[in-house]
């Protein structure tokens, strides 16, 4: 009798490569695409320049900055998925979401933007990249310590007793919130023994 040929693949291999590649289960095969976040912050000397600030003008102006930088390649490239996910006019505080695969490229271009137009006005600008991160929640810690620090320093730089006690309180606001996060996520992970626990 002649060996019958055995194939490479095990059995269960080929039973998740058929379900894979069979034509009925093509939603079995779709993948999550991966971004990137990149937390900017709008530097001016102009206060003018933060309040003027919107997404649409932003957006625009990261993609033609793009397109100037990195051709059409960059421009068709970073097109794909990219947003402006979060943009606080008071703060100048802007979240830019892109494809993982080419986030390098939105990056490499954010130093060439110099100022901002909008509305007829020009307002010399830049963008300071504080983190790039996978997820929106990785920003939002980041974003929380950014803005710990900076009032720290605010509070070794400041004379008066008045500035000095609105600094200590947001401070002490700042570390409130975190706490309070931090629960929400000890929640979280509990599943229904915490959801039971809440009501």
């Amino acid at each position: 009798m002649a060996a019958r040929p055995t194939s490479h693949w095990p059995p269960a291999r080929r039973q998740i490569s058929g379900l894979l590649i069979g034509p009925l289960n093509a939603e079995a095969a779709m993948v999550r695409f991966k971004h990137r976040y990149l937390l900017c912050e709008v530097v001016s000397d102009d206060p003018r320049c933060r309040l003027s600030l919107e997404d649409r003008v932003l957006g625009g102006l990261v993609r033609d900055t793009i397109a100037r930088m990195h051709g059409t390649f960059g421009a068709a490239a970073c097109s794909i998925g990219f947003a402006v996910r979060y943009l606080n006019a008071y703060t100048g505080i802007v979240l830019l979401r892109c494809r993982k695969e080419f986030y390098r490229l939105v990056w490499s271009a954010l130093p060439f933007i110099t100022c901002l137009e909008n509305k007829g006005h020009r307002y010399p600008c830049f963008l300071n990249t504080l983190h790039v991160g996978g997820t929106i929640r990785t920003c939002q810690k980041f974003l929380i310590q950014y803005n710990r620090r900076q009032l720290l320093i605010l509070l070794q730089n400041c004379t008066d007793e008045g500035e000095r006690e609105a600094i200590q309180k947001s401070v002490t606001r700042s570390c409130f919130l975190e706490e309070e996060s931090a629960g929400e996520e000890l929640s979280d992970s509990g599943g229904e023994e915490a959801a039971g626990a809440m009501e």
